[in-house]
């Protein structure tokens, strides 16, 4: 086989690749939001407790994904009374009670 013939072997399979990835659905693309409860400033906790610390403050209005979801502390909110708790990305989660997910249970997997 001559080097020609190789290099365009290579690149057909590389670009083949390439268009594959390019045409799967990724995991981003289908990650869904949801609100957190109007007129609230939601804190951000590092673990699934009143008892962890506040990393952060999400502003009135605030939309969050769900990666997953973890049994925790039980907190009374708008939208009822609930001991789940949403991750919403690396170390931090908030209270379910506060979220419309539109479920009184579980709307995602649960965290590992």
């Amino acid at each position: 086989m001559t080097l020609r013939r190789r290099r365009s072997i290579l690149l057909a399979g590389a670009t083949a690749a390439l268009l594959m990835v390019m045409s799967s659905p990724s995991a981003e693309a289908a990650l869904r939001y949801y609100s957190v409860a109007p007129g609230v400033r939601l804190n951000v906790r590092s673990g699934p407790s009143t008892s962890y610390p506040i990393t952060r403050v999400l502003l009135e209005g605030a939309k969050v994904p769900i990666f997953c979801q973890t049994p925790g502390e039980s907190v009374t909110g708008p939208y009822g009374t609930s001991n789940i708790w949403d991750n919403i990305d690396n170390g931090e989660y908030v209270a379910d009670a506060y979220v419309l997910t539109g479920s009184d249970g579980y709307v995602a997997a649960r965290c590992a």
